[in-house]
């Protein structure tokens, strides 16, 4: 026998002795002792497997954000190349000085301007830096031909009302010379800073709103809205900051400037918020819609709101976007002349939505 085997060997006969020895012991016809039954080796259990998806997607599923991306995406270049592209002059406000003269300028020009008669130039002057027109018109003894106008209304409009007096004067055969009364800054040579600063403002009060959508199971009610209260406020100091002393681009006065910008965040944040909670994800991209989309193509910036047509001129100073401009504008050009009523709607846009949420929210809680 082999050495290393003989341990186990010796183990081998002891079991079956001890194995006989009991069977010799036990009574007749007794059952023999039951063996414990081998221990199973545990395993981790496996992770339950992933959920099959279905053979086909619903429709729906993936119809409806392709229809809501195509129908902004369609909007979005209707609005900003469309109205670009059917740009016209409709009674533009042209402050005329001498009554043969406005009437000959209404009788050539027609619907393209509203002639506002004045008696004198400085009369016709302080209507021009009011905001009542845009361009004045006076003629010298020797029939030649000088248009003031207001750089601060935007290019386009100043270039509508050029042209349209270069024509009647051509025609007249008579020479006109331009004056700029009421220039641009320096940092904004096309009149656009008004206008990115408020888009930028609209984009950040929308994309705080977005974020908030997502809050409702984690934040009360009171919690969201005082981070849309303080965000907006924040944003505010922001723009009128970097718009004003840093980048020289608006020359209005800080305060009025940062409150007129703190309203258009809480008008862009508590009305995205309106239409979230009332509306769902299809508020999202109602909110782009009317704000990014409509909002800032008819803002009077990039087109002037005299050259827009009819309905857009309508709902230029309705949204928020243009009556954020039209504030900007007055207060950096025109000593704020016009800028209450912008400023008012601007609250209205974020009061109103404001509180038809807190009245859902508490109604549902009633």
């Amino acid at each position: 026998m082999d050495i290393d085997t003989a341990p186990a060997t010796a183990t081998a006969i002891t079991e079956l002795y001890r194995g006989t020895t009991a069977d010799q012991h036990r009574p007749a016809g007794a059952a023999p002792p039951l063996q414990p039954a081998p221990s199973a080796p545990l395993t981790p259990s496996a992770p339950p497997p992933p959920p099959t998806p279905p053979a086909r997607l619903p429709v729906r599923a993936w119809l409806q954000p392709s229809l809501v991306a195509l129908i902004l995406v369609a909007a979005f270049i209707t609005c900003y190349v469309g109205l670009a592209r059917a740009a016209k002059p409709h009674q533009l406000p042209i402050a005329v000085v001498g009554e043969q003269l406005s009437t000959q300028i209404q009788h050539a020009l027609g619907d393209s301007v509203a002639v506002h008669l004045e008696p004198s130039f400085g009369a016709a002057d302080r209507a021009l830096r009011h905001r009542d027109v845009i361009a004045v018109l006076t003629s010298d003894a020797a029939g030649d031909l000088t248009l003031e106008v207001a750089g601060a209304n935007g290019l386009s409009t100043t270039t509508a009302a050029q042209n349209l007096v270069a024509a009647y004067a051509h025609d007249a055969g008579r020479t006109v010379t331009v004056h700029d009364g009421v220039p641009l800054a320096r940092f904004d040579s096309r009149g656009l800073a008004g206008f990115y600063v408020a888009f930028g403002v609209t984009l950040s009060g929308f994309v705080l709103a977005q974020n908030i959508l997502g809050l409702a199971r984690t934040l009360h009610l009171r919690h969201r809205f005082a981070v849309m209260a303080g965000f907006s406020a924040v944003a505010g100091l922001v723009g009128a900051t970097l718009a004003g002393p840093v980048l020289g681009a608006v020359p209005a006065p800080f305060i009025p400037l940062a409150a007129a910008l703190a309203l258009l965040a809480g008008a862009a944040a508590f009305s995205t918020k309106l239409l979230g909670t009332f509306f769902g994800t299809i508020g999202i991209p109602i909110s782009t819609l009317l704000l990014l989309t409509v909002g800032n193509s008819t803002s009077g910036a990039s087109v002037g709101t005299d050259l827009l047509p009819g309905a857009a001129r309508f709902v230029s100073g309705l949204l928020p976007p243009g009556a954020a401009v039209r504030a900007i504008t007055d207060l950096s050009y025109f000593g704020g002349a016009h800028a209450v009523l912008p400023l008012l709607t601007l609250a209205a846009w974020a009061v109103g939505p404001a509180l038809l949420v807190w009245a859902r929210s508490a109604y549902r809680t009633a």
